[in-house]
């Protein structure tokens, strides 16, 4: 069992890491009070940009290049999440129906340039390559686990969870963006303007989520193709089933990695090659739903998640 967790660890942690970084995003704006169903396309919004940035880039600058392509991802994320804010800051739409309305803009639109460009609507670049950390890859048990075969993203992203906990815990904007979610109009008496609080965390989700499908495609993927296969309800689904915590989502995160690994390699694996393979397929899906079923009635979400905030209106 030791040897099959060996093989397969690489890719369950190169698959739990966009969902990652996805789900720290949709931290940050639903703890602000802000529910981000638009993460799916937030998140093909990162990969399109980075994948337009990297293949004009790439002949000339080469790997250089592939970090270039996570910038624009996240300027783009960002930006476009801007339209989400202003929906459902500004102009009190339902949250749901706005992040629905940019997951469906963000598929179309991308395909669409994608197509005038290429031809084809696919956008093909070469990702990063793995390797083995010094030293750390020879420590006994966990150098085989977490230091070999490993993207420099992954190591990005784990930086980016312990600065998110840190601003969420230990600062003071944290402690505003938090009673943002909880009593919105508590914080506005005080003084503090909640609607801009909540501007800035939609827009820290949108990069965060542009960044997300932007690994998806310079590690395991290295293709765009209007899609990044519902890793955006996936993450959301992290996020529930981490409590809206940074080391919940990280434990549900690399769960969900683990889960999705085992289902699409388990045929190449002797030990499990034996299980059928529609069982291994609804494997993950199947999972995720039972966690959520699970997990319902424990669940404590933001108090004010989803609800609409008027400065001044108490």
């Amino acid at each position: 069992m030791w040897q099959v967790l060996q093989q397969i660890s690489p890719y369950a942690i190169a698959f739990a890491i966009p969902l990652l970084i996805t789900a720290i995003g949709g931290l940050y704006s639903e703890r602000s009070g802000v529910v981000n169903i638009g993460l799916e396309g937030l998140m093909v919004i990162g990969s399109f940009a980075a994948a337009i940035t990297i293949s004009v880039l790439q002949p000339v600058m080469h790997s250089q290049a592939l970090w270039l392509g996570l910038l624009a991802a996240v300027l783009a994320g960002a930006l476009f999440s801007l339209l989400h804010a202003f929906a459902s800051i500004s102009l009190h739409a339902n949250q749901v129906i706005s992040g629905t309305a940019i997951n469906m803009i963000a598929g179309a639109l991308t395909v669409f340039i994608a197509r005038n460009m290429t031809g084809s609507g696919n956008i093909q670049i070469s990702p990063f390559t793995r390797f083995d950390i010094p030293v750390l890859s020879d420590v006994p048990l966990v150098g085989n686990l977490l230091f070999v075969n490993t993207y420099a993203t992954t190591w990005l992203t784990l930086l980016i969870l312990t600065a998110a906990y840190f601003v969420l815990y230990k600062t003071v904007f944290g402690l505003r963006l938090r009673a943002c979610g909880e009593h919105p109009q508590a914080v506005d008496s005080a003084g503090v303007n909640v609607q801009l609080v909540r501007y800035i965390a939609v827009i820290i989700s949108g990069a965060c989520a542009g960044l997300g499908g932007a690994i998806v495609l310079t590690t395991y993927s290295g293709e765009f193709s209007g899609t990044v296969f519902g890793l955006g309800f996936l993450a959301l689904a992290a996020l529930i089933f981490g409590q809206w915590k940074p080391l919940g989502i990280l434990g549900a995160t690399f769960f969900f990695g683990f889960a999705s690994t085992i289902a699409t390699s388990a045929q190449a694996i002797p030990a499990l090659a034996h299980i059928p393979g529609l069982v291994l397929k609804t494997f993950p899906y199947i999972v995720t739903l039972l966690v959520l079923v699970l997990f319902s009635k424990t669940t404590q979400p933001p108090r004010a998640s989803g609800e609409p905030f008027e400065q001044g209106k108490r």
